[in-house]
């Protein structure tokens, strides 16, 4: 009975950890962003373990957050929805801030959604999160001191 008792006490704490890594950001890893007035808390995905979950498995994102994917050099990007529950959009943008491309992604495509220009950074939010702040390709991104690597 013993052992019956604390497998199902693990189960239930691994399940509950499930859950909240699935549904909730890592709060200490947000930061916030200003485009065109409106401000957006991002997680950062700056690593290659970070960079290649995302925001697969997820159930929700919340209204104004959303993944600022960071990356060490200017290149073509390209990403997919692969195990990605949520409608989203990402916005290329290059060292700059300038955003070089709005596209919009369907959960679980496998298709690749490119960048056209060399970027550093990708942000994925909510579908039409972009669309409905009024934000467009050519606008740029306040990109805060404190997301490069070399400052953290």
């Amino acid at each position: 009975m013993k052992n019956f008792l604390t497998f199902i006490c693990s189960f239930f704490i691994l399940l509950s950890g499930c859950g909240k890594y699935a549904d909730n950001p890592q709060q200490d890893n947000l930061i916030s962003l200003t485009l065109n007035g409106n401000t957006l808390y991002v997680e950062l995905a700056d690593t290659p373990e970070t960079r290649r979950q995302g925001l697969m498995f997820r159930d929700k994102l919340s209204k104004n957050q959303g993944m600022l994917f960071i990356f060490d050099d200017d290149n073509y990007r390209s990403f997919w929805m692969k195990n990605t529950k949520i409608p989203l959009s990402i916005a290329y943008i290059k060292t700059n801030g300038k955003i070089t491309d709005i596209l919009n992604m369907k959960p679980y495509d496998l298709r690749s959604y490119k960048s056209t220009q060399k970027v550093r950074y990708a942000l994925e939010v909510n579908q039409n999160w972009f669309t409905e702040k009024g934000i467009k390709p050519n606008d740029v991104m306040n990109i805060p001191e404190n997301i490069f690597r070399e400052n953290r």
